[in-house]
Formats: C-alpha cells, sequence, structure tokens
C-alpha cells in the first residue's frame, strides 16, 4: 500500500466548507460525494495512507469478521471491478481495496496525511470550526464531520510496573507497521476481545509457548473462511446488488436478519435445525440471523447458549479448560457482548504450548522486567507481550479530541455524566459538529461500510438542505438529545444487553457512564427515525 508523507506543514489557515477527519469507509464516501457536489472538502488523516482503522489493524491475524462481498462500497462502477480473494479478507487486502479505491477515485489529492486533529473551536462570528493540529496546522471549515469510527482510542488498563518490561509490548491498535515474529518466543497475550481471538490463533501456530490471560470467555462462533474460486466469485456478482439492498434494511447492516420466530415457540428438534443451519453457513449468522427473541428473552438465549456451547466444549479435551473457555452456565447472556469470529480458537488450546491463565481468579498481579507475575506468586517469563485490552469505544474517538462548543467548554465534559446527541449525529452546544458512526447512531452495531453510505447520505442531505435554504448554521436542540437518549434508553432496557460488562455499553472504561452506546433498535428503524426528523423540517435541530 503506497504512502504519503506530509512533512513540510503549510502553516498558512485553510478555509472549507468541509473538514472531514479520518480517511476510512466514511470519510473517503464523504469526501467523494462532496466534491462532486462542489464544495470545497479536504480529509486530515493521523496515519500515513488510507484505511482508517486499517491502516492501523495490522497485527497478526487482523481480519475482517463481515464477508468481504459486503464489506465494501455498493456502487456499480466499485464492486463490479473489485473481489476479495477470501470470504473474510485480512487486513492486507483490504489495504488492496483501498489502493483500489484511489485509482478510482482519486482520493489522496484531497487528504492530508500524518495529520492529527487536537481539537478545535467554534467561531460563532464566522460560523466556522476553527481547527488545530498536532503539527501546527490550522484550518478554518463550517462543518466540521469526525469519521473516527468506534474503535480509535486504544485503551490499556493500568497494569502495575507495565513500563518496566525490557521485552517487545505493543496494543494491537499500536502494531509496527514493519510487523513482529512470534517464532520461538514466549508470548503473553492480555484479553481475548476479537483482537486477542485473531492473534492468539497466530502465536499459537508460531509461538514456543503461548499464555492467554483471559478475564471473561469469548463465545466466539465459527468463520467458514475459505478461499474463494473463480465460480464463487461469478455466483457472488450476479447476487451482489440483492446483497446491498438488503443491507441497508437488516438490524446490524449486513444481508440477513433475524428469523421472524421466537425460539421459545418452537419444538426443539426444529429450534435445534435453526440453530444448526445458521451454524453451517458461519460468521454472524448464529448471532444475528437466528430467532427474534434471543436478545430479549433468557429462556430463548439459554437455547443458543447451551447449542453454542455443547459445540466449543466438543472442541476441547481438557474438561477444565472447556469449564474455561465454554462453561456450562452462561458467563453472560449470548451476544450481548460481540462475539469474535474463529477459525481454530478453541481447537489450539489442546496443544501443548498454549496455556491459559483465568485472571478473574488469579489476576494479574504486576508486570516485571522479564514477564508477568499473578496475584498467586507465580512469575511466568516472556518476550513479547500482546495488549489486545480494546477501545474506549464509540465516544472515545470524539472524546479525546478538544472540541469546544459556544460556551468554551469541551465535549469531553459535557459528556462526562453520559452522551446525548440526537440522531447519534449532533449535540447541542456544537453547532455545525456532525458526527458518523459516533455515539448513539447504529455504529458498533452495523457493518461499517453500510454505515457509512446510509448514514453519510444522511448528512450529504443535511448539508444540501442547508445550502439550499441560505443556512449556514446548524444545532440539534439540548431536548432532542435528551428525547434520542430516553428514547435509546427505552429500547435497550427490554433486551439482555445491560446483564453483561460490555463495551457496549461503556463498562470496560472506568469512570465512563453505563448507557447504550450504539443506536439498539436496529438500521431499519433508525433510517426511518431520521426520515422522520427530515420529513418535519428536521425536528429537532435548530437552524441560522
Amino acid at each position: 500500500m503506497s504512502t504519503t508523507d506530509d512533512t513540510a506543514v503549510d502553516t498558512a489557515v485553510e478555509e472549507l466548507d468541509v473538514l472531514l477527519i479520518g480517511a476510512g469507509f466514511a470519510g473517503i464516501y464523504q469526501l467523494d460525494r462532496l466534491r462532486r457536489l462542489g464544495y470545497s472538502v479536504k480529509i486530515y488523516e493521523a496515519g500515513a495512507d488510507l484505511g482508517g482503522i486499517w491502516y492501523w489493524n495490522c497485527y497478526p491475524g487482523a481480519r475482517v469478521d463481515t464477508e468481504g462481498p459486503i464489506y465494501q462500497f455498493s456502487r456499480d462502477d466499485l464492486w463490479k471491478d473489485w473481489e476479495y480473494s477470501e470470504r473474510y479478507p485480512d487486513w492486507r487486502e483490504v489495504r488492496q481495496y483501498f489502493d483500489f479505491l484511489e485509482q478510482k477515485l482519486d482520493i489522496k489529492k484531497d487528504v492530508r496525511f500524518n495529520t492529527r486533529v487536537t481539537g478545535g473551536e467554534f467561531d460563532e462570528e464566522r460560523r466556522q470550526w476553527v481547527v488545530s493540529t498536532s503539527d501546527g496546522r490550522t484550518v478554518r471549515a463550517t462543518y466540521l464531520v469526525p469519521c473516527v469510527g468506534f474503535a480509535s482510542k486504544p485503551h490499556v488498563p493500568e497494569i502495575a510496573g507495565l513500563d518496566s518490561f525490557q521485552g517487545v509490548s505493543h496494543h494491537t491498535a499500536w502494531w509496527p507497521q514493519e510487523g513482529l515474529d512470534f517464532t520461538g518466543k514466549r508470548v503473553a497475550v492480555i484479553g481475548t476481545g476479537a483482537s486477542g481471538v485473531q492473534v492468539i490463533q497466530e502465536a499459537a501456530r508460531d509461538a514456543a509457548d503461548l499464555t492467554v490471560f483471559q478475564r471473561t470467555p469469548n463465545l466466539a462462533l465459527p468463520m467458514h473462511q475459505k478461499k474463494l474460486t473463480p465460480e464463487e466469485q461469478d455466483a457472488i456478482k450476479a447476487g451482489l446488488p440483492q446483497r446491498f439492498d438488503d443491507r441497508t434494511r437488516a438490524f446490524a447492516g449486513f444481508d440477513f436478519d433475524f428469523l421472524p420466530t421466537n425460539a421459545v415457540d418452537l419444538p426443539e428438534d426444529e429450534r435445534t435445525a435453526g440453530y444448526q443451519k445458521a451454524w453451517d453457513y458461519g460468521g454472524f449468522k448464529f448471532w444475528v440471523g437466528v430467532y427474534q427473541d434471543t436478545l430479549f428473552d433468557p429462556a430463548s438465549n439459554d437455547h443458543a447458549y447451551a447449542f453454542w456451547r455443547d459445540k466449543v466444549r466438543a472442541r476441547i479435551h481438557d474438561p477444565e479448560l472447556a469449564d474455561k473457555l465454554a462453561p456450562m452456565e452462561a458467563p453472560h447472556p449470548f451476544g450481548v457482548k460481540r462475539p469474535s469470529l474463529e477459525q481454530n480458537y478453541y481447537d489450539l488450546y489442546n496443544q501443548d504450548n498454549v496455556h491459559l491463565v483465568d485472571i478473574s481468579e488469579n489476576p494479574i498481579d504486576r508486570v516485571t522486567p522479564t514477564g508477568i507475575k499473578t496475584r498467586d506468586g507465580q512469575e511466568r517469563e516472556f518476550d513479547i507481550i500482546v495488549l489486545a485490552t480494546g477501545f474506549d469505544s464509540v465516544s472515545g474517538g470524539l472524546t479525546q479530541l478538544d472540541f469546544r462548543g459556544t460556551d468554551g467548554s469541551s465535549l469531553r465534559d459535557k459528556w462526562a455524566a453520559g452522551i446525548d446527541a440526537h440522531l447519534g449525529m449532533m449535540t447541542a452546544g456544537f453547532p455545525n459538529l456532525i458526527f458518523i458512526y459516533g455515539p448513539q447512531s447504529p455504529s458498533g452495531f452495523c457493518n461499517g461500510p453500510t454505515c457509512a453510505e446510509v448514514q453519510g447520505e444522511m448528512v450529504i442531505e443535511m448539508l444540501e438542505h442547508l445550502r439550499e435554504t441560505g443556512k449556514t448554521r446548524i444545532e440539534a436542540t439540548a431536548e432532542a438529545d435528551k428525547a434520542w437518549s430516553q428514547h435509546i434508553h427505552e429500547l435497550v432496557s427490554p433486551t439482555l444487553f445491560p446483564l453483561a460488562k460490555s463495551w457496549y455499553m461503556g463498562h470496560n472504561i472506568p469512570g465512563k457512564t453505563i448507557q447504550s452506546l450504539n443506536y439498539p433498535g436496529g438500521l431499519s428503524s433508525y433510517r426511518s427515525k431520521y426520515a422522520e426528523a427530515k420529513d418535519n423540517g428536521y425536528a429537532g435541530f435548530q437552524f441560522a
């Protein structure tokens, strides 16, 4: 993937109609659409190339957990000339896709790479955002549109002695671009979320010794990864228009949805057959493509967990390990934490070089210069420590930036006691700041490219409405913010999501307000709520 290095900083103040932050799917979609409509627009990107999270995600095993054919834009001239070689492409091939977008759309000429936005203030008199960067740039933009994704602020928990480690240590989000070889090394992986599972599968193959530090077992699902044959590629291409259409209406932006049947209403053999069909298909089908009561009814959820548990335990030889990785009683309701996709994750624990430490029972006491010491007094020596410890998800990417609103207060302070954001797009006191894939939008519940297009078109429509009506200022009202938060609370309360300590609810960050960070009503419902506001003169927003 070729890179552009903007090392010479122009200190002149640039003036734009729209400044986009982030060159992932959302930023690229916005840039292309806005340029075609005649806006002066640029992307400021902290990385050295296109890709957003896929510039930073280069750790061993990093791979898309959405099927490749729908992990792309739906525009005819783009998908017809592109195909992924695997069902679930890895980070290298996703980068190739962004190179392909560059060839088609000529994106880079309007991207400032290696330019990290640090904050901005709204100039009420000129109705512009004055945005600053870590390298001394200043830009004025009428509209500021962060496209920073839901996982752009890595989280490293407080672990005593971490800085003293004399080996190699990296968070998965800060992996060296040149890579890191596990071969023959003693490797520790702290965390068993999505990135943890992916790294563990690679390390188990190459490392001399691998120790996994697990707090909560990951209820991972079979990926059924495979290379795609020419015949399969032809069949995929034939069906893509319908699949792209389906994904805009499905709950999570995939091309499948929950079955309109309750698991508890079915006889056992029919219910099990439905689970088996989803299991055989692979991927997230067993999560958001099974019975509609799975995430609402504890009895239905228990059925799903029992099916998953029995499938997984059959692959683990040691009964004690099976109890740690797939306990008889669910550690939390199935599906209310994001499942990972796995290829051989549970089988690798049968290997002699792989060990599991349950830190819910035996916590990490401290990191030493040579390894990790646990509460029981045992010290294990390592060459490499991998921090697969997740992110300050959904809101962290925005609150890490020092955005100041009309009263001078920061977005971080405004949301310290809880997030309120009308339609998950804007918040009162911060006019002309419109975020895509942000808090209280479908965000972490939605396939990224789907949301980039669907929510991206909403932003385009709002900006066009402003231009057509001669307005230069838009702001959510405080009342609309509160009403949207209440709507989300009412949607999530009957579900099982509040019963788990997950990043969906903000539990993984100490001190973070516990609330649903994503819109839990599904993409179709979200689109309807936006359309309702639009048809009522963009209700909940005030213009000037």
